[in-house]
């Protein structure tokens, strides 16, 4: 059972639970064309956009298989929300869980996604006792391919036409990480420090 305790700080980012006056940020990021392109929904309205927060305010520990922690990424400086990254506990029997994340275009290409992923990678790998951990993305996504790589996650699929998504057939990647490749990277070092 992993229950942080927030918030969770990086050099310019604060990962915290997502609050009800969110609902303007994340509706900026969730109604856009360029966010939703590779996801498995479109654009959101302001409404679907309540839904997905309130889903989201009640993502905040992982307590069983199946559960998912969801946090804000904000500017420690401004607050400003950036975007959000999740951790999903897959399997409890084979130690296996699941990173995302989601940035807002503005803020894409500044280290954000470098610098709060391995917190989520810690949580799983170091909180939980995960042995494994994935992340996916559509194989047109070169952006979430290149973070995954980053982060020394290393691909280990690229499936062909394996999802039907908004109208067409989608290519697949699929990266992952060990516990023993983590306690060995640089990132695993660096949040241990």
């Amino acid at each position: 059972m992993i229950r942080p305790t927030y918030p969770l700080l990086t050099e310019r980012l604060a990962l915290r639970p997502f609050a009800d006056d969110d609902l303007d940020a994340l509706y900026e990021i969730q109604r856009r064309e360029d966010v939703a392109r590779y996801l498995y929904w479109g654009p959101r309205s302001r409404d679907e956009v309540r839904e997905a927060l309130a889903i989201r305010q009640g993502m905040t520990s992982l307590d069983a298989e199946g559960d998912g922690l969801v946090l804000a990424a904000v500017l420690r400086d401004s607050g400003t929300l950036v975007g959000d990254f999740t951790l999903r506990w897959l399997s409890r029997e084979h130690r296996q869980g699941e990173i995302g994340f989601i940035l807002h275009p503005d803020h894409q290409g500044r280290g954000y996604g470098t610098e709060a992923a391995p917190v989520l990678l810690r949580i799983g790998f170091e909180g939980l006792g995960l042995h494994r951990i994935i992340g996916r993305c559509d194989g047109r996504n070169a952006a979430s391919a290149r973070l995954m790589a980053r982060l020394g996650m290393r691909r280990e699929a690229h499936l062909r036409e394996n999802e039907f998504v908004k109208g067409e057939w989608c290519d697949e990647l699929v990266y992952a990480m060990l516990a023993s490749e983590w306690r060995a990277s640089a990132g695993g070092e660096r949040e241990r420090a």
